[in-house]
């Protein structure tokens, strides 16, 4: 399973960025598909979640900011984020099954002005 994000990098309090997760070695549409962060000095946080069903679920200091997205004929999962703050900065990690079965390298993402 190879598992690549893309997307992060530096942005401005209120800004939004579009985070890519490409998947690839395994049966996509099958798995459940999320987004964690890690901030340095804490643990992963899942705060995106997208089911086989296409429900979706979010840690409440996202809830109505980011919207995650999948689209299984590219096995590609999105993460769109708004209104972004400092509290935001983090490094994000693409996972399968909560990380069960595979998590990428992260993409970092830094909210600063």
């Amino acid at each position: 399973v190879l598992v690549v994000e893309s997307g992060g990098g530096p942005v401005q309090p209120g800004g939004s960025l579009r985070l890519s997760c490409k998947v690839s070695g395994f049966t996509f549409s099958a798995h459940i598909m999320g987004w964690q962060r890690r901030v340095p000095g804490k643990g992963l946080e899942t705060i995106a979640t997208i089911y086989t069903s296409g429900n979706v679920s979010y840690v409440e200091s996202v809830k109505g900011r980011f919207t995650i997205s999948r689209d299984n004929t590219k096995n590609m999962v999105y993460l769109q984020m708004t209104s972004v703050t400092p509290d935001d900065t983090a490094m994000y990690y693409c996972v399968i099954d909560y990380g069960a079965n595979g998590r990428g390298r992260g993409t970092q993402v830094t909210v600063s002005s």
